[in-house]
């Protein structure tokens, strides 16, 4: 039963991971498929209520869950804090890469956008992105 307590705090570990790196870089998919720009913003909303309003995660949950019946230490105060602000970037950084990571999101909507016009002009694709072209 262990192990797969373990496992399980594990796998949401990776998954953290995972969403993490959509987060930050999964704009950029919808230059390749518009349509998930839709699936982007409502990912990134879900993150920015994550860090703004302090929503709960359900991933930190899970693997508080199991750090706690496995015998090690929680995450006291997130996923962010525990494996990334102090290892990626200095502590003080915080709002710093907070502002890179905003940036790079804007740079891939913008790019979005662009594409996708540039797509509606040319007659490729319907626009899913800012309107009809």
């Amino acid at each position: 039963m262990t192990s797969l307590v373990l496992l399980a705090g594990y796998a949401a570990a990776a998954l953290h991971f995972v969403f993490f790196a959509y987060v930050v870089l999964g704009g950029f998919t919808a230059w390749w498929r518009p349509r998930l720009f839709w699936a982007h913003l409502g990912v990134a909303a879900y993150a920015l209520g994550i860090v703004i309003v302090d929503w709960p995660c359900s991933l930190t949950e899970i693997e508080n869950w199991s750090r706690a019946a496995t015998g090690r230490p929680v995450m006291e105060f997130g996923f962010i804090d525990f494996y990334l602000t102090g290892n990626l970037y200095p502590r003080e950084h915080l709002m710093t890469s907070r502002y890179v990571i905003a940036a790079i999101i804007a740079c891939s909507w913008a790019g979005t956008w662009w594409l996708s016009r540039r797509r509606a002009v040319r007659g490729e694709e319907p626009c899913p992105v800012g309107g009809n072209g």
